[in-house]
């Protein structure tokens, strides 16, 4: 299996649902959500693949840089490549329906730990899916991290991560951008903004490291280190739940100039490469979150199509490392930008 093999099978598997498109960019999918496109016009999707790739990158050839060390640790953890599958879900309503859950979701968990990485799971308006997540989180020792939606009822969002603290998993978090997303709403699933105070409160309702996912202004990456949690995501939901945002990388510098070191900053929205990685890292991230891609992976391979999907990854960011001449990730600095 190779992963032209795993696209054409994807293809043929996602019935649809997803082009598996030669660029993932959001336009043969504009406005399907449910689905797996960005909402309204999809510009919003569309602006995470532009906005990465309007930065160019210096390349350099005289330097030390042969063999670079393409690992680092995040939340404890050492890992290959600093690199999470994002938590995607909805099998029925958003990939056509061919696979369950529990299959997706293992092959993904599996493929990721099979490759040094780790995933994050995520929750959705069907309830069932959340339980068939965190059981195969659980299955896998909870080598992972489970992601909640910002549901009106915070005691709700609270009895979840306490499901996920029993799974075994080693940070928590909630995506907050969910509380725009229409699958929930169409399926009268309550979801809300919260106040500083309210996210404040559920960070604290869990020992471990607590994420907040959704973030794209400096304000707001502000509020969330004043809301006391460990990490934030720069993201846009993939474009999911606000038409005519900026891409995330459009935003990552400025908010990492605000807040880096006050809190672990983590990106998502295009990464599709090693070099989109290396971007997002030189522009302030300390590692990404990677989505629509690992549907393709496991949809047209299963856990080895994952694996092989991260394996890809691995190379293209040591030879964009190679090329620009960082010996190892903490090396990637704003210089390889042009």
């Amino acid at each position: 299996m190779n992963l032209k093999d795993v696209k054409q099978a994807a293809r043929e598997n996602l019935k649809g649902f997803c082009r598996v498109c030669s660029v993932c960019n959001g336009k043969a999918c504009a406005g399907e959500v449910p689905g797996m496109g960005g909402k309204g016009t999809g510009s919003a999707f569309t602006a995470n693949i532009e906005a990465l790739d309007a930065y160019k990158l210096n390349m350099k050839t005289i330097h030390s840089a042969k063999n670079p060390d393409i690992s680092t640790e995040l939340f404890g953890k050492k890992m290959d490549i600093p690199v999470f599958a994002a938590p995607v879900s909805g099998t029925t309503f958003n990939m056509g329906g061919k696979f369950t859950e529990d299959e997706y979701i293992s092959w993904v968990i599996g493929g990721c730990l099979d490759a040094g990485i780790y995933p994050m799971v995520g929750d959705t308006a069907v309830d069932a899916f959340l339980i068939a997540n965190l059981a195969q989180l659980k299955n896998f020792d909870g080598q992972g991290i489970a992601i909640i939606k910002p549901w009106e009822s915070n005691e709700m969002i609270k009895e979840k991560i306490r499901l996920a603290e029993e799974t075994g998993a080693f940070a928590v978090g909630m995506d907050i951008d969910g509380a725009g997303l229409i699958t929930l709403r169409l399926a009268g699933k309550p979801v809300s903004p919260k106040t500083v105070e309210e996210i404040r409160d559920i960070a604290q309702s869990t020992k471990l490291p607590f994420i907040l996912k959704g973030i794209m202004t400096v304000e707001e990456a502000e509020l969330a280190v004043k809301a006391g949690v460990d990490a934030i995501v720069v993201s846009n939901h993939g474009g999911r739940v606000l038409d005519h945002t900026p891409g995330a990388a459009d935003v990552l510098p400025e908010i990492a100039e605000a807040v880096k070191g006050k809190v672990t900053i983590l990106a998502d929205g295009g990464v599709r490469s090693g070099a989109d990685i290396l971007k997002m890292i030189a522009l302030g991230a300390e590692g990404v979150l990677i989505g629509r891609p690992f549907v393709t992976a496991s949809f047209g391979g299963a856990r080895e199509g994952v694996k092989l999907y991260i394996d890809y990854l691995k190379d293209d960011l040591k030879s964009a490392m190679v090329l620009t001449g960082c010996n190892s990730i903490d090396e990637i600095t704003s210089d390889v930008i042009y």
